[in-house]
């Protein structure tokens, strides 16, 4: 089945249609800036576009930067506050709405690094916060939201997140510190027998992961900033397993 993935986040909008069979975009993704004031009207305007675009009239799946419970919007961290309380897939047509985050993972565990993984898998998305897919033998549980664990007196995605590193001016070298910090308090957690970095910075990961230093296995996202778009193309397919 073919479906149109469509990836909010908090500095731009990306959509392409998916080969769900396959676990592959069949066209160049489009990319948008997200909106100011980020909205849900103005959103949903930014992915009518990308809809219209691509001439797309099959089934559509939307991430989103926040806790999504049956298409509703609960939290609201990287985006305008005006969000909690919608009911996105209404305003999306009915669309599949999902977590970004458990997105992201629910692709990289059919099709990337966690593929065939038993055991506590985390897949943590970098950029601009921090994003978790917890997965227990392949199981999704849903909107962990673990970017919010308090590190340091704040929240962990305010000390370690991709736009801390670029808010702050540190080097790779510094940065991996703060991620280390971090991933060391999710290891204490859950003993996970792996970690996937997702996210932007999973291109530029020769950068930063040699400097971290843990005792489960760390590894870049094998769909890097394709996953999220893949992954609710899976979900609005059907094709995924979450604990109810």
């Amino acid at each position: 089945m073919n479906v149109l993935g469509i990836d909010i986040g908090g500095s731009g909008i990306k959509g392409a249609p998916v080969d769900t069979e396959a676990g592959e975009l069949l066209e160049e993704r489009l990319r948008i800036p997200t909106p100011e004031p980020s909205s849900p009207d103005a959103v949903a305007e930014v992915v009518r576009t990308i809809t219209g675009h691509f001439g797309w009239t099959g089934p559509v799946g939307v991430t989103f930067p926040g806790v999504v419970v049956g298409g509703v919007i609960k939290t609201a961290a990287n985006v305008d506050r005006s969000w909690v309380g919608v009911d996105a897939a209404g305003l999306f047509g009915g669309a599949t709405v999902l977590n970004d985050a458990d997105a992201a993972g629910l692709a990289e565990v059919r099709f990337g690094e966690g593929r065939g993984r038993r055991g506590t898998v985390l897949v943590l998305t970098f950029g601009t916060g921090i994003g978790s897919a917890l997965f227990v033998d392949g199981v999704l549980v849903p909107n962990t939201e673990l970017g919010h664990l308090e590190l340091n007196g704040k929240d962990a995605e305010h000390h370690a997140s991709d736009r801390a590193r670029e808010k702050h001016d540190l080097s790779w070298e510094k940065w991996a510190e703060r991620v280390e910090e971090y991933l060391r308090h999710v290891e204490m957690l859950f003993s996970p027998s792996l970690i996937v970095i997702g996210g932007g910075v999973s291109k530029k990961a020769e950068k930063f992961l040699p400097h971290v230093r843990l005792d489960t296995p760390v590894v870049p996202a094998a769909l890097q900033n394709q996953a999220g778009i893949i992954g609710v193309a899976l979900a609005a397919a059907g094709r995924v397993e979450t604990v109810r």
